[in-house]
């Protein structure tokens, strides 16, 4: 099965009992001191353990994260849940779920975490005095249209208290549910305020079935694209990640289609596996690929230095080498001929204006 399925050996989980989620195993985090693993104790019960989603609240002290990353557009970022119930194997944020003592695998896309303060601490750090305005990235780390914002709509409380405030956000998503807010989004995009992300990786329903269990239809989400495109929602596609021998064939066909349903921007990332990932995403490719694992895994590392991973800033996004290059050139040369706007469009800072506080005495001037 090869080197990532012996080490998870012990830690994976029968089919039966994850039906419907994307990792294949649920091995320790890497900060644990101890390490679990399943044996066969004779024992066979009758019924296999379906794993539920768990929702926890997590009581947050601030909500707004910054960071100092020079190769990315955004020095802050808000993540309204902790974990993703997407299930999306290659996702790079299931090492963060280490930092809760929970497993990148399983754990991950089952035990997430809600902040139901986002709104109000949202809403205390916008008013902070000496506060100075710059887009925020909303859903850098898991996707803030993901299954359970359905009933705690903690996105859209965060989206009001951002359109109250007149400041400027970038959206990060694969899903359509984000359409629900297209009236509230388009209002911000009239004022400059608002781009939205659509994450496409692939157009084929079983690729995405298995690597992407819980997340939109790939038709679903170019109905997003059409859908805000058509209300005036400025709309970025996103192919990613791009995983060699795997979904690169689909590049040229994905831009065509979400231009094609309106996107003016398009943008990549290959394939990352920090930590846990690299055998997380090993296990699941024996499972499913099993004949192309080898070679995936060689195309990888050749684009990342002969490692399987390499976090340098500047090419830890795209790679770097023969593949890099040629997925690099035939994405500029599809993007130019559909006519893809070469420049980013930016949100405006001009408009931000914290409203006043109740009982506050309004300026005259």
């Amino acid at each position: 099965m090869g080197e990532a399925a012996g080490r998870l050996a012990g830690n994976r989980v029968a089919a039966e009992g994850r039906r419907g989620r994307g990792a294949t195993a649920n091995p320790d985090g890497r900060f644990e001191a101890t390490r679990r693993e399943a044996f066969d104790d004779g024992w066979h019960p009758d019924e296999v353990a379906i794993r539920r989603t768990e929702v926890t609240p997590e009581r947050a002290r601030t909500i707004i994260t910054r960071n100092e990353s020079p190769d990315i557009s955004f020095d802050r970022s808000i993540n309204p849940y902790r974990g993703c119930e997407h299930g999306c194997i290659y996702c790079f944020a299931r090492p963060n779920h280490g930092y809760a003592g929970l497993s990148p695998g399983l754990d991950f896309e089952t035990k997430l975490f809600a902040k139901p303060d986002a709104a109000a601490l949202l809403e205390r750090e916008l008013s902070a005095p000496g506060y100075r305005p710059r887009t925020i990235a909303l859903g850098t780390a898991t996707d803030p249209y993901q299954p359970i914002e359905r009933e705690h709509r903690l996105t859209r409380a965060v989206l009001e208290v951002l359109a109250r405030f007149r400041h400027p956000v970038g959206i990060v998503t694969k899903s359509n549910l984000i359409l629900r807010d297209r009236g509230l989004l388009a209002e911000m995009a009239a004022q400059g305020l608002v781009k939205v992300a659509i994450s496409v990786t692939t157009l084929d329903p079983g690729l995405a079935r298995r690597m992407e269990p819980r997340a939109p239809h790939p038709g679903k989400r170019l109905e997003a694209i059409e859908g805000l495109a058509a209300m005036g929602v400025p709309v970025m596609a996103i192919v990613a990640p791009i995983i060699p021998s795997l979904n690169d064939h689909e590049i040229e066909a994905i831009l065509e289609r979400v231009r094609a349903a309106g996107a003016r921007e398009a943008s990549y990332v290959l394939l990352r596996l920090p930590h846990e990932l690299d055998d997380l995403v090993g296990d699941w490719l024996s499972e499913h690929y099993p004949g192309r694992r080898a070679h995936i895994f060689s195309l990888l590392s050749g684009a990342r230095g002969g490692k399987t991973y390499d976090a340098a800033f500047g090419t830890r996004m795209i790679g770097e080498g023969p593949y890099a290059d040629l997925i690099r050139r035939r994405f500029a040369l599809a993007k130019r001929r559909l006519g893809f706007a070469d420049d980013p469009l930016r949100q405006t800072t001009e408009l931000f204006c914290p409203p006043p506080r109740v009982g506050e005495q309004l300026a005259l001037f």
